[in-house]
């Protein structure tokens, strides 16, 4: 799937194209389609990495003199103290209606066309802009709804409540659900099918009491166990060949993104997380940008002589490709202890403006293949097993802590990464296994909020209001449609 733009405003038009023309076959709509899951690609070009990573516990964007300052709002970021003029609320405000601009612009020209046979490929359009809609609901809280593509010049919408976007998003699911195909090929490989949809369902279920005040559990487990009982789905036997370059086959993708270095750009987080001396230990086209890191205590919360997943930070010496000749850092600060040669350390000496250029445990999650751009080609995981299953077990603990099934999951996970097993289950455990197993996959700080731990203090952070649970409605928004209202705290 491509998305070009034309910048010559002049070009002579021979002929057009119109909708009872063009959508005659399920190929043309398919075609289509494209345009609203390009709009995917921006996804972990930071806008929802750094709203849902960054603002956590897990990641962090030092300040490392006057590398990655921009004005101090990666470090208001982290510290709960960012503003509606902050850029990363409204990147990932843009990205989401983007998304859903392109489907309902499909949406229109497919109920234009009068094909029965259309009906399908609406319904996968509006589970689709369902899923951006969850992105805003978890993100930003109130925001408008919008399901027209044909509005006047002047449409202005109001704000929507939280919990009346909770509605619509739940009823749109609900009611094409049942029209997206159960069969799971490379047909609708990172497209919106029945199981994607059973996902977004299940993801506004198990948050359902932080968006209405409500809980939902029944109605998550429900929406899980149709994915569960499937037996599509399965553990991959390695827990890294979920996140390796060519991952398309994992049998734990539900929902992916899929990103590659030419066609679908996007996926910069090599370029965001390693030091620009890594270049030589990944022959990287290009020079790194020595920005995000992860938090010593995240780190620490890893067992690194018995969970596999630690194998997912760098840290210690670097060496180029050879595997043999170490990489220097010939700017390194003079009191840094560990001198030029390229060592990354847990520890982080200050979030700024003088954090060190080697201070950090660097995300490594994803393979970085040698020779790489700053767009990676692996597929980015949306909605995986692994995270399916930690959500079944969640669910049970709260309606029974004592539950055997779901301690018996979190073990099957735990066992996987080579982790001994838990003989009990609590809230702390709990966080924490899904913090070691899905991290930097965008969930920490909608699962920090669940667990009433977002607004509690951190490294370089002091405890914060809850009315940070949500983000400011960007001003650039407020100053252009004075019907938006703003959210509590801003």
């Amino acid at each position: 799937m491509t998305n070009q733009s034309c910048t010559n405003l002049d070009e002579e038009i021979f002929s057009e194209v119109l909708a009872e023309d063009f959508f005659q076959s399920d190929e043309e709509f398919i075609s289509a389609l494209g345009s609203a899951y390009t709009s995917l690609y921006g996804y972990m070009d930071g806008r929802m990495l750094s709203v849902q990573e960054v603002a956590s516990d897990a990641v962090v964007v030092p300040t490392r003199g006057q590398d990655w300052d921009d004005g101090g709002h990666w470090r208001r970021l982290h510290q709960h103290l960012y503003t509606a003029d902050d850029p990363e609320a409204g990147n990932a405000w843009s990205f989401c209606y983007s998304g859903i601009n392109a489907c309902n612009r499909l949406l229109f020209q497919f109920e234009q066309s009068g094909n029965a046979d259309a009906a399908g490929f609406i319904s996968e359009l509006k589970v689709l802009r369902a899923m951006y809609y969850y992105w805003l609901l978890d993100v930003f809280g109130n925001v408008p709804i919008v399901e027209r593509f044909d509005v006047p010049a002047d449409f202005a919408p109001a704000t929507t409540p939280r919990a009346e976007v909770y509605t619509f998003i739940e009823t749109e699911v609900l009611d094409n659900i049942d029209a997206l195909t159960k069969s799971v090929d490379g047909s609708v490989y990172a497209r919106v099918h029945y199981y994607v949809a059973q996902a977004l369902l299940a993801k506004l279920y198990l948050n359902a009491e932080v968006y209405t005040g409500t809980p939902q559990w029944d109605k998550a487990l429900d929406a899980i166990n149709e994915i569960v009982n499937s037996g599509i789905y399965d553990l991959e036997d390695n827990y890294f060949d979920n996140f390796k370059t060519e991952n398309s086959a994992s049998r734990e993708n539900i929902f992916v993104i899929p990103y590659d270095q030419v066609f679908a750009g996007g996926f910069n987080i090599v370029a965001r997380t390693l030091h620009y001396g890594s270049q030589a230990t990944f022959n990287l086209t290009f020079q790194p940008w020595n920005g995000f890191c992860t938090v010593q205590e995240f780190y620490n919360s890893f067992d690194s002589l018995t969970d596999r997943r630690a194998d997912m930070f760098i840290v210690g010496p670097q060496f180029a490709a050879d595997g043999v000749t170490r990489v220097d850092d010939s700017g390194a600060e003079a009191d840094d202890f560990d001198g030029t040669p390229l060592t990354f350390t847990p520890s982080i000496n200050e979030l700024g403006p003088n954090a060190r250029r080697q201070a950090g445990a660097r995300i490594g999650k994803y393979e970085f293949a040698l020779g790489a751009t700053n767009n990676l080609s692996n597929d980015f995981p949306v909605y995986r097993y692994g995270d399916i299953l930690l959500m079944k077990a969640e669910v049970l603990w709260r309606q029974n802590p004592g539950s055997t099934e779901a301690l018996d999951l979190v073990n099957e996970i735990r066992a996987r990464a080579g982790a001994p097993e838990f003989a009990t289950l609590d809230a702390d455990l709990l966080l924490a296994e899904r913090g070691r197993e899905m991290a930097f996959e965008t969930h920490r700080r909608t699962d920090l909020i669940r667990f009433g731990k977002y607004n509690d203090a951190w490294w370089e952070k002091d405890a914060s209001d809850p009315t940070k649970n949500i983000f400011p409605i960007p001003r650039g928004q407020i100053d252009a449609n004075k019907n938006l209202t703003q959210n509590p705290g801003y």
